[in-house]
């Protein structure tokens, strides 16, 4: 048997038929019911006769469904949630928004967010944000709204609001700042960059990088806390002078955060006399600006004499770490001896010494027997040519000042400064720190620059986890605008490792935002017609996590 649709006039009739052969062999059919109008039929009418039907085989009803289950792919959620309950903790969220919100006409904050986000959870380009989001949900965000476009247009505004931006974002960290006695850190990193095109103002410059040599690059100034959360940051040409961006940046850090007194703490690269006399004439208030900085004592000749003393007197034969104090233009001189170093740092020269003198030896011989007719494999040496061999070679070394080549002359030559030798050892060893300081003593100086080493954790996060090295952008503003967005992932980082440090968890921000994405939204269809969605089931792990950072658990109202 079977259904058999027929038409009367406008009308249409499902009927049961049969089929059957007669006697002569003849295929037959004949109708066993007419069950209705298809109309009829379409809204249900025959459903208790297909249930009894359906019933009687064993199989699931119409209600019942058809007994198919079908899945989407699961979306990660829980990294986002967390990082989104955090954002807005932070008031970031409703201080951006009023910022951005007037310039577009499409909801910038949340590309914003998604951006920042992605540099956290799986750092891709602009155009791979696209497909992290098919595998990732951003709470509150439409994927259907991330065009690569908006991206971009997002980025361009931020660099048109990036003063009210940095302004708003001093108003909200404020309060994890210490008003009274603030320490901040502040030093450069280089930022390699792709690309051989040239920009108008472009900061794509070749310069000496941090990670030795010469590439095209763009520096980040960053200065932060004591307990390493990143305040502010700048975006300098690649070949700009450290030393020129220390007091333009202290100057908008002392407007944006109004704390009764700061103390500076830079390194070697960022001290010049110009800047040690502007320094000394700013002001926090009505009292002077304090500082610690680190002196590159081997660029100054006027050293020499004032350690020569303490030197003797003090460090040598020293077996352990020596701190002491000396008075240098008006200001406390600190200077800290470590022997262990001092003696690496000793031995390993020596030995680059006495290489570059074996060679220098083995040159100057085969010279001599080319004179005297002997003949070598290869090319003949000249004079010239051994010169500017062994120039290049002291020069790798960084022993110019104290293996002098004589470039003018004929004759291969060269000659071993001893009192430049003798110097060297002298500040093998030695951290000087230039201070204003009155109430410290010389090692809690000490122990306060050595803090500055949080600040280059802070700089391997950026290029290890955020991925903001190298730098594929080529427009100045969108340089600027990706250091931003990789700045706001670098403060959201350290606010969660202050929270996990608090509670002397042993989870890293980065472990702690992968274990939380096992937390996945999950979407299937029963029966080709009811749909349910929900969330992974917590694990006990997961739930201490958001306990421990103090932000509120994933939801499913949130979906």
């Amino acid at each position: 048997m079977f259904v058999k649709i027929t038409t009367s006039g406008p009308r249409q009739y499902v009927k049961l038929v049969e089929s059957y052969r007669d006697a002569s062999g003849v295929s037959r059919q004949k109708v066993i019911a007419t069950l209705g109008r298809l109309e009829d039929i379409q809204a249900g009418e025959t459903d208790a006769l297909v249930n009894g039907l359906l019933r009687v085989t064993g199989r699931p009803t119409l209600d019942e469904g058809t007994g198919e289950i079908d899945f989407t792919s699961a979306r990660s959620f829980g990294d986002t949630w967390m990082l989104t309950a955090l954002w807005n903790e932070l008031g970031f969220s409703d201080a951006f928004r009023r910022v951005l919100r007037p310039r577009r006409q499409f909801d910038a904050e949340a590309l914003l967010r998604v951006m920042v986000f992605n540099r956290l959870c799986d750092p891709k380009s602009k155009l791979g944000i696209h497909r992290w989001l098919e595998g990732a949900i951003v709470p509150g965000v439409d994927p259907e709204s991330v065009t690569h476009s908006h991206l971009l247009r997002t980025m361009d505004t931020l660099v048109e609001c990036s003063d009210a931006l940095e302004s708003a974002m001093a108003g909200l960290l404020r309060p994890l700042i210490d008003q009274t006695l603030s320490v901040v850190f502040y030093d450069l990193t280089t930022i390699s960059a792709e690309g051989q095109t040239e920009q108008n103002a472009d900061l794509r410059e070749y310069g000496l990088s941090k990670n030795g040599g010469v590439e095209r690059q763009v520096m980040l100034g960053v200065v932060q806390t004591a307990d390493g959360l990143p305040i502010h940051h700048e975006v300098f040409a690649g070949n700009t002078a450290e030393s020129t961006t220390l007091i333009p940046t202290l100057t908008k850090i002392l407007e944006r955060y109004p704390i009764e007194r700061v103390v500076v703490v830079a390194d070697r690269g960022l001290l010049s006399l110009d800047n040690l006399e502007s320094l000394q004439k700013m002001t926090v208030g009505n009292r002077p600006l304090e500082f610690i900085l680190a002196i590159p004592a081997r660029r100054y000749g006027e050293f020499d004499t004032l350690l020569e003393g303490h030197h003797a007197q003090h460090c040598v034969g020293a077996t352990q770490e020596v701190v002491g104090e000396l008075g240098w233009q008006g200001q406390r001189l600190i200077v800290s001896h470590d022997p262990e170093a001092a003696g690496t740092q000793s031995e390993l020269r020596d030995k680059r010494i006495e290489a570059l003198e074996r060679d220098a030896e083995l040159w100057a011989g085969k010279l001599v027997d080319q004179e005297t007719g002997r003949a070598y494999r290869g090319r003949k040496l000249s004079d010239a040519g051994v010169t500017a061999r062994f120039y290049k070679a002291v020069t790798d070394a960084h022993l110019g000042h104290i293996l002098k080549v004589s470039l003018n002359s004929k004759d291969f030559e060269y000659d071993l400064d001893e009192k430049a030798l003798k110097r060297a050892r002298m500040l093998d060893g030695k951290l000087l720190l230039v201070t204003n300081m009155p109430d410290h003593t010389p090692e809690e100086i000490v122990s306060r620059y050595k803090s500055l080493a949080d600040i280059e954790r802070g700089f391997r996060v950026l290029k290890s986890e955020i991925e903001i090295d190298p730098m594929f952008h080529r427009l100045p503003n969108r340089i600027r605008a990706h250091a931003m967005i990789c700045f706001l992932a670098l403060v959201l980082f350290h606010v969660l490792q202050m929270r996990l440090k608090a509670k002397n968890s042993p989870y890293s921000p980065n472990r702690m935002l992968e274990v939380v994405r096992g937390i996945q939204h999950h979407q299937v269809t029963l029966h080709r017609k009811q749909s349910a969605k929900g969330l992974t089931t917590l694990t006990p792990e997961q739930k201490d996590l958001f306990d421990t950072v103090n932000l509120p658990k994933p939801s499913k109202i949130a979906l």
